[in-house]
């Protein structure tokens, strides 16, 4: 019977309870770790105080396509491909590119999830996405593997004609509501 070694088992642990706080779902945590289900259920409840959520994770390379999300998904990966290249190993890359990720574009509301950003990994480690070239700005970005990609133009570069206009709906709903909220106020 061959025995785990405590500092692997350690390792593993810390990296598990650094997924759970960056946000990982508890199908991510058990490809990635070696811990067992329950161990991982019970890690998860102490450190977020709750269960894990349940739920498929995402499966479509279609959602990195769309314009937000691809240059979300592009900036995530280039922090990734960097780290590999200067010699991380594949998931402390993973989390210090995820980290890079949430300083660049803020800890509130992040486009790309950590779900999504591990799902975006495998989906390059499986050849279904590749990065590609911007002819215009000549930055990298994610895109479907085996498309011809010679002519690419990125979203930021050409942008959607409905780019942006989200941020200043929501803007505006917001302000719509403090107006309600102060009206009432007002009227009490």
């Amino acid at each position: 019977m061959t025995q785990k070694s405590l500092v692997d088992e350690l390792q593993q642990l810390q990296l598990a309870v650094e997924l759970i706080e960056l946000g990982a779902r508890l199908q991510v945590l058990e490809t990635e770790t070696e811990i067992s289900r329950a161990r991982l259920v019970k890690l998860y409840k102490e450190v977020r105080g709750v269960s894990p959520p349940k739920g498929m994770l995402p499966f479509s390379t279609d959602w990195f396509m769309t314009w937000q999300p691809n240059l979300h998904a592009s900036l995530f990966h280039g922090f990734y491909r960097r780290l590999k290249a200067q010699g991380a190993s594949r998931m402390n890359a993973f989390v210090k590119a995820y980290r890079f990720y949430l300083e660049h574009v803020g800890e509130d509301e992040p486009v790309l999830a950590l779900t999504r950003a591990w799902t975006l990994v495998r989906f390059f480690e499986s050849d279904l996405l590749e990065v590609a070239s911007c002819k215009t700005c000549s930055g990298h970005f994610v895109v479907h593997a085996h498309t011809p990609s010679h002519d690419y133009v990125c979203g930021i570069c050409q942008p959607p004609s409905r780019a942006g206009k989200t941020a200043a709906r929501r803007k505006a709903r917001e302000e719509l509501a403090l107006e309600q909220t102060a009206a009432v106020a007002s009227l009490g």
